[in-house]
């Protein structure tokens, strides 16, 4: 994706609209994140990659609006009415916390998430199979996941008797993966000690907070704003020797230990099959949710030499990405 220049707007972080070439209008699909701009970058690049391998280039067969609440999310409402009055083709909303306010912004506009979670329970589609309404999109939290991240923290710990959870519950995604996790945990006979994360500048209180009950091993759940803070979070888990267990692998790019769960690259590389049905008729109701078939196991060495903890030869050949 080519660099632009970044322009203050209602309090975000905006991207401006892509020039247009031609006085002949091309449709617009509008980007709504939640999370940073510097976090969103790679799966905006993934989501291009896969329109032009459908043979849409951006600024010549469609424009693009980014809209981002940089990891404010109080923010999203509002960027949502705003995304709904330049009357888009379609709303890519980044994650099931930016599909919650633009759906309730608008109920015509198609709005395809890379990133949904519980989407029946929250009333975003009436079935998987069925969507109906104006929301589809993939689902990549998958049931059962977190019993296997809980399942790593004796891999890592062995002995471990005490898990911290870093959890953000007021994401739609925390919730149910919080209640996998306490319910593992009682299975593995440790204890949960959980810490609630809902603004940026509550992390460094949050990973005190695990430290000093002494956890073996701290388990982050899949949501926007841990997302945008996992180099930060990376950093204060070093400092406190606090071992790590994620769900994306990027939180393991940008300095964390250990991450099982789905690739968010190939979600938002998918979506443009989304877009593309849509800007050919198709009705977003019509469009089954999809979901990933493949998980990723991602480990940091580097970190893990940090942190003291030694990862096994075994572990490191099952591991489908290193960084040394």
């Amino acid at each position: 994706m080519r660099r632009r220049d970044f322009v203050l707007l209602g309090g975000a972080l905006v991207w401006p609209l892509a020039a247009r070439a031609s006085p002949e209008k091309r449709p617009l699909v509008a980007w709504l994140s939640g999370g940073t701009t510097e976090v969103a970058r790679p799966f905006v690049a993934s989501f291009l990659d896969g329109m032009r391998e459908l043979g849409y280039v951006e600024g010549r067969d469609f424009d693009m609006a980014y809209r981002s609440a940089e990891g404010v999310l109080d923010r999203v409402p509002a960027l949502a009415a705003e995304i709904v009055r330049l009357k888009p083709d379609i709303i890519l909303a980044a994650a099931v916390s930016t599909a919650v306010p633009a759906r309730k912004a608008t109920s015509v506009i198609p709005i395809v998430c890379p990133a949904l979670a519980d989407a029946v329970h929250l009333g975003l589609v009436v079935s998987e199979a069925r969507p109906g309404g104006n929301v589809t999109g993939i689902e990549p939290y998958v049931a059962g996941l977190p019993a296997k991240q809980m399942e790593l923290v004796r891999e890592v710990a062995p002995g471990a008797q005490r898990v911290g959870l870093l959890t953000n519950m007021r994401d739609p995604k925390a919730p149910p993966q919080a209640q996998e996790l306490e319910a593992a945990a009682k299975v593995l006979e440790v204890t949960i000690t959980a810490a609630d994360v809902n603004r940026s500048e509550e992390i460094d209180d949050a990973m005190q907070v695990l430290a000093s009950q002494h956890v073996d091993v701290v388990v982050v759940l899949q949501t926007t704003l841990l997302l945008s803070l996992g180099r930060r979070i990376a950093e204060l888990a070093v400092a406190k020797k606090l071992p790590t267990i994620y769900g994306y692998r990027e939180h393991v790019a940008a300095g964390g230990l250990i991450s099982y769960g789905v690739d968010l690259r190939w979600c938002y590389h998918r979506s443009a099959y989304f877009v593309h049905k849509i800007l050919h008729g198709t009705p977003p109701g019509n469009l089954p949710v999809e979901f990933p078939s493949k998980m990723l196991l991602s480990v940091n060495l580097k970190t893990a030499k940090a942190l003291g903890v030694k990862i096994s030869e075994a572990f490191v050949l099952r591991a489908d990405e290193v960084i040394e």
